[in-house]
C-alpha cells in the first residue's frame, strides 16, 4: 500500500533540495528572494507585474504588499506542477522587502506531521530552536502572526526571524513567515503612525468633504439654473 505521508514527504524535500541546494540558505531570504530588495526585482523574480502591489499606507513611509500564487502546471508542459507552495505574500517598506509570507498548500502537504515540516524546514535553514506551541515572541507580534495560529518552531538571528504556523486557514495547512527584524520594525512604527494621524485628521477631513458637497451643489444647481433659464419658452 502506497503511504501518502511518505509521498507528501518526497514532494516537499524534493521541492526543497531541488530548489535550495543541500547547503541550505541565508535567513535573508526565502528561495530566491531576498530580504531588503526592491518591488521591482521581487516583482520580476514572481513575474506579476508591479502595479498588482497594494499600498496599505502612503506616510510617513510607503507600506505595499504583493501577492503571487505560483502556477499549478510545470511551464511549458502539460503536467501539473509539484510546488508545494500555494501563495506567497510580499511586505514592503519603503520600497524595501521585510518579510514573506509563505502559504504551504493542503494537497501538497496532506498527511505530513509537524515534525515533518520542522525538518524540511530546517534542511533549508538549519536547526530550530526551542519548539514551542505558543504564540509570544521576543518582540511585539503582528496581528498577522497572531492569525496565523500556532508556532511549531523558529530560526532567526539578530537581524532576521523565520516562524512556521500550523493554521487553520482554509487550504492551507502550514505558513512561514520570514521577516528582516529592522525593516519590520519600521515598518510596524510607520503603520502605527500613519493609523495615528488618520484619526486625527478625520475631523478636518469630514468638514472638507461637507464643504465640496456644499459647493458641488450650488455649481450643479447654477449650471442647471443658466441651462434651463436658457430653454425656458413660457
Amino acid at each position: 500500500m502506497i503511504n501518502p505521508r511518505a509521498i507528501a514527504m518526497s514532494v516537499f524535500f524534493g521541492i526543497v533540495v531541488s530548489t535550495h541546494g543541500l547547503e541550505g540558505q541565508s535567513l535573508s531570504q526565502y528561495r530566491n528572494f531576498q530580504l531588503g530588495a526592491n518591488l521591482a526585482s521581487v516583482s520580476t523574480l514572481a513575474g506579476v507585474a508591479p502595479a498588482e502591489a497594494q499600498t496599505i499606507h502612503q506616510r510617513p513611509a510607503v507600506l505595499q504588499d504583493l501577492e503571487w500564487r505560483p502556477s499549478h502546471w510545470v511551464s511549458g508542459s502539460v503536467l501539473p506542477s509539484t510546488d508545494p507552495v500555494e501563495k506567497m505574500a510580499f511586505s514592503f517598506y519603503n520600497d524595501q522587502l521585510f518579510r514573506v509570507v509563505v502559504d504551504y498548500g493542503q494537497e501538497r502537504t496532506d498527511g505530513m506531521t509537524d515534525a515533518d515540516m520542522i525538518a524540511a524546514i530546517s534542511g533549508t535553514y538549519g536547526v530550530a530552536s526551542k519548539r514551542t506551541t505558543g504564540r509570544t515572541a521576543p518582540r511585539v507580534v503582528s496581528q498577522l502572526e497572531i492569525e496565523s495560529g500556532a508556532v511549531l518552531a523558529r530560526w532567526g538571528d539578530a537581524e532576521h526571524a523565520v516562524a512556521l504556523y500550523r493554521t487553520a486557514l482554509y487550504g492551507t495547512q502550514f505558513r512561514l513567515i520570514v521577516t528582516e527584524t529592522r525593516l519590520y520594525d519600521l515598518a510596524r512604527k510607520a503603520a502605527a503612525q500613519s493609523t495615528r494621524l488618520d484619526a486625527q485628521e478625520a475631523p478636518r477631513r469630514e468638514v472638507d468633504r461637507q464643504n465640496k458637497e456644499i459647493k458641488d451643489g450650488r455649481v450643479a444647481k447654477e449650471k442647471a439654473r443658466i441651462t434651463n433659464k436658457a430653454a425656458l419658452r413660457p
